[in-house]
């Protein structure tokens, strides 16, 4: 079992999702755990499918001790107060930030399927702001904590998008961004021993992804081409993502990991972890998801399909000729 106890993180955007899962996972690890959010609870707003409160008893929980911040991450000042809230609490500690926060997938929904100049520049903002821009700024406070202890953990969540088209052009751009975020960050913070990697989860069923996945089939079906959305084989849960980053977390020299991207379903496997079902997906770039993806049919063969990883320079070629997840 991953052991953080004495360890104090900050997971940004965690009222649902895999931000939810993360400081689940660092919870069950025994990590003191901050959490950010627009929502603190069901009062403030209708319909809201997750609350931080709602986090904040998931991870306590799990074994956590979790305290959660409201934060809007489009406005500095109110991420600076957090980050001198952590300072005074902590006395100045702060192991991990997990740059999660991102408040494009209904700009994303609304947009697929369309090219980006049928849509407002402000589309550009909607999935840019709260996302890369407030990973660079939480960064920036995380590190100055950091620094004085010479030590810590930056994790960027990115995506798959960062490699090739998924989800339109502002999705994409974003998300190599994220990336080179990341490893440009990697060499400034190497001088004080912290380090700054990015890390790719698959597929993964969050509640948005779920009613995201739904409108894609919807609008793929209306095509003339009648594509559909490949749904929920080989998807991943929030909490896997979680206890991968709990594990990395808890290693104890993490410096050569840093300025890369890394696999969640790849550092899982290293790190012989699973998910609350005691599943394992495997990597997106594997002929084990490559195959029963591309012929459904195979998918109840899958097991008997080596876990052989492809280049990402291959799976690029390929992404770029069949753009869809």
């Amino acid at each position: 079992m991953t052991d953080l106890k004495g360890k104090v993180a900050l997971v940004t955007g965690a009222t649902r999702g895999i931000g939810k899962g993360i400081a689940i996972g660092l919870g069950e690890a025994g990590a003191t755990v901050y959490i950010t959010g627009r929502t603190l609870s069901n009062d403030e707003s209708e319909n809201v499918s997750g609350t931080l409160l709602d986090t904040q008893k998931a991870v306590n929980d799990a074994g956590g001790n979790c305290i959660p911040v409201q934060v809007d991450h489009s406005d500095d000042e109110q991420v600076r107060l957090l980050f001198e809230r952590i300072k005074t609490e902590q006395n100045g500690q702060l192991d991990l930030l997990v740059n999660n926060v991102f408040s494009g997938v209904k700009a994303i929904s609304n947009a697929y399927g369309d090219p980006f100049w049928k849509h407002d520049p402000s589309l550009w903002d909607s999935i840019n702001n709260v996302g890369l821009r407030s990973h660079y700024v939480a960064s920036i406070f995380a590190a100055r904590l950091m620094s004085q202890r010479q030590q810590g953990l930056i994790c960027t969540i990115s995506s798959w998008g960062g490699l090739s088209y998924i989800f339109g052009a502002a999705y994409g751009v974003g998300k190599a961004a994220c990336d080179r975020l990341a490893a440009d960050m990697a060499v400034e913070l190497k001088p004080n021993n912290i380090t700054s990697l990015s890390v790719w989860p698959g597929i993964v069923g969050t509640e948005q992804m779920f009613e995201f996945s739904k409108q894609i089939n919807i609008k793929d079906n209306n095509k003339s081409d009648n594509a559909t959305f490949d749904g929920y084989y080989n998807w991943e849960t929030p909490l896997f993502t979680g206890r991968v980053i709990a594990a990395l977390a808890a290693q104890e020299n993490t410096m050569k990991l840093t300025g890369k991207v890394h696999i969640i379903a790849e550092l899982a496997q290293r790190y012989n972890i699973v998910d609350e079902k005691d599943n394992r997906p495997v990597s997106v770039r594997s002929l084990r998801f490559i195959l029963p993806s591309a012929v459904p049919a195979l998918k109840q063969y899958s097991s008997l399909i080596p876990d052989i990883k492809i280049p990402g320079w291959v799976l690029k070629i390929t992404m770029l000729q069949s753009p869809k997840i």
